[in-house]
C-alpha cells in the first residue's frame, strides 16, 4: 500500500497553527510540554504577552499571563477581572493559587482554524495588553507612588511609569526629569 496517510485533527491543527504564525509574522518556539508553542504577541502597554499555546487529544488551550497578584485592592481588581470576562469570546481570566492573573480558553480542535487563531490571539492580547495598565493602577498603585518620589528624589527618569504620571505626580513637583 503507498500514498500518503491522511492527516489526523491533532497534526492538522498543529500544522495549521504553525502556519498561521509563521505568516502572521508571530515569533514562537517550541514548549516543554508535548504539543505545546510559546507564542509572543507583540503589544503597546506590555511589550510582549507570552501565550502557551497547547494541541492536545481533544482540544487547543491557550493560556496567558496577565499581571502578577496584586499589591492592594484584591476585590476590585478580580472583580473588575469577572465584569471583563463578560465581554471576552471564548476566554476568561483566572487566577492560579499565587492570585497572579492569567486569561485562559480551551476549544474542540474541531473548531481550530486560522481564521479562529486570528480571533483567539487578538483576544488574548487585548485581554493581556489592553488591560495592563488599568490592573497595574488598580493593584500596584502604592508600589509606583513609592517607585516614583525614589526616582523623583534622585533625578532618575520616570519615562517607565509615564502612562501614571497624571496619578503620580504631585502639582507641587512641577514637571518630572527628562527621560
Amino acid at each position: 500500500m503507498s500514498g500518503a496517510q491522511p492527516l489526523g485533527l491533532r497534526e492538522s491543527v498543529r500544522l495549521c497553527l504553525r502556519q498561521f504564525l509563521d505568516e502572521a509574522g508571530i515569533g514562537w518556539e517550541l514548549g516543554v510540554r508535548p504539543g505545546e508553542l510559546v507564542v509572543s504577541l507583540p503589544g503597546e502597554k506590555k511589550l510582549t504577552t507570552v501565550c502557551s499555546v497547547v494541541v492536545g487529544e481533544q482540544s487547543l488551550s491557550v493560556s496567558a499571563f496577565v499581571v502578577r497578584n496584586p499589591d492592594e485592592n484584591h476585590a476590585a481588581v478580580y472583580a473588575h477581572l469577572l465584569r471583563r470576562n463578560l465581554r471576552l469570546p471564548g476566554l476568561a481570566y483566572a487566577i492560579d493559587s499565587s492570585g497572579d492573573v492569567y486569561v485562559t480558553g480551551r476549544v474542540p480542535l474541531q473548531g481550530v482554524s486560522a481564521a479562529y487563531l486570528d480571533q483567539v490571539l487578538g483576544v488574548v492580547l487585548e485581554a493581556s495588553d489592553g488591560a495592563f495598565n488599568e490592573l497595574l493602577a488598580m493593584g500596584f498603585l502604592e508600589s509606583m507612588k513609592k517607585e516614583w518620589a525614589w526616582r523623583t528624589s534622585r533625578g532618575e527618569s520616570t519615562r517607565n511609569l509615564d502612562a501614571f504620571r497624571h496619578l503620580l505626580q504631585t502639582p507641587s513637583e512641577g514637571p518630572a526629569p527628562a527621560p
